[in-house]
């Protein structure tokens, strides 16, 4: 790394970090203020405080990252535009292109970073928040349960019907009142077994059933044999907890391998039943990629030749951002509805607006002048 790199780096890097940890105390002043009547009321220590926090860092980092790097960036670069720097470095020979090169590669690891925390941290950080507020507030002393969960295990021909279960789906606590079915190719019920309780060790997957009765059936339907149980353990069956309770789950909480199981799972569901999943999964690769674009539309934005476009190229970069944030929630949207490709209301956001910002570049990198709204959209003249 040459010593022009460190340099536009540490530029860089030091409003940036003041942003991040900005943002991060802020949101820590204000969220404390809101629950320190609950840990308060509900004698926490200090240990479990800051548990409850730190499982809430990755979402917020997802949302902080990209913020504080526009901030960052148009901090960075319009300083530098102003103290004539960027036009020293330009008459020294170095492209524009390559002035930026250290903010690109910037951009590349903050979107690695953030590819890293979506895979898995962040979408749990609202699930955990609920649970973990759960478990202290007085007014629910019992874990979340869901009533009359119904499942069917299509490949395997089983159909579960749960009385209660725990909502949370990696919790291990009991399942009560259990009834599957079982049957063959032609539709008939071949095997049925009531059980009070059914728990699952994932350990050595296997289901261990308690106070219940196993039934066999005839091919006409009559009872072949019935055998009542203490206890039953069954191997090498298919189903988890998490996939009983999966018709239940929100993709919006569910990690990369969650969302895959979901689908592979489920795959015989219908097309709009399975759009949201398809939609969040592709989301979750998309979304750290606006780290790479906001770098991408910033820095030509942020660069200025003169005092008078410094505030311009400001609002111009803030418009795009926003512009893209809301264009990120309406694809999202419209993919969840199933009324585009799940691979076009993720990517295309990033794909258009990564393109603006290849415009800006090459606009900016030969010198040339962004074009102006009243020669995109020329007035008629007046008669």
């Amino acid at each position: 790394m040459i010593l022009l790199d460190r340099y536009i780096l540490r530029n860089f890097l030091t409003p940036f970090l003041l942003c991040f940890f900005g943002f991060l105390g802020i949101w820590l002043v204000f969220d404390l203020q809101s629950n320190t009547g609950d840990f308060l009321e509900a004698h926490v220590s200090l240990k479990w405080v800051t548990y409850f926090y730190l499982t809430q860092v990755p979402q917020f980092m997802m949302i902080c990252i990209p913020v504080g790097l526009l901030l960052a960036l148009l901090f960075c670069l319009s300083k530098m535009s102003r103290s004539n720097e960027i036009i020293a470095m330009l008459t020294a020979g170095q492209s524009l292109v390559r002035l930026l090169m250290p903010l690109i590669i910037a951009g590349i690891v903050l979107t690695g970073v953030c590819a890293g925390l979506n895979y898995s941290m962040a979408p749990h950080s609202d699930s955990l928040k609920k649970e973990l507020k759960n478990g202290i507030s007085k007014k629910s002393d019992k874990k979340a349960v869901l009533d009359g969960q119904l499942f069917c295990n299509r490949t395997d021909r089983r159909f579960w019907f749960v009385r209660k279960m725990p909502a949370n789906p990696h919790d291990r606590s009991i399942l009560q009142n259990v009834t599957i079915l079982e049957q063959n190719k032609a539709g008939a019920i071949t095997s049925e077994w009531l059980a009070a309780t059914a728990s699952y060790k994932p350990e050595t997957k296997a289901w261990l059933f308690s106070q219940g009765n196993a039934v066999q059936f005839a091919p006409d339907g009559t009872i072949r044999s019935s055998k009542p149980f203490t206890v039953l353990q069954i191997d090498n069956w298919s189903e988890t907890p998490w996939r009983i309770a999966s018709s239940n789950l929100d993709p919006q909480g569910l990690s990369v391998p969650q969302l895959r199981d979901y689908l592979r799972f489920n795959s015989d569901f219908s097309a709009a039943q399975l759009a949201q999943y398809r939609t969040h999964l592709q989301y979750r690769w998309a979304l750290p990629f606006q780290c790479l674009v906001v770098v991408l539309f910033t820095g030509p934005l942020a660069i200025v030749f003169s005092r008078r476009g410094v505030l311009t190229g400001i609002a111009g970069a803030i418009f795009l951002f926003a512009g893209m944030t809301f264009f990120s929630f309406l694809m999202l949207a419209f993919g969840k509805g199933a009324r585009v490709s799940d691979v076009t209301a993720a990517w295309s956001p990033i794909v258009i607006f990564g393109c603006i910002g290849l415009y800006l570049l090459y606009m900016k990198g030969s010198n040339r002048e962004f074009p102006k709204l009243a020669e995109l959209f020329p007035s008629k003249p007046k008669r």
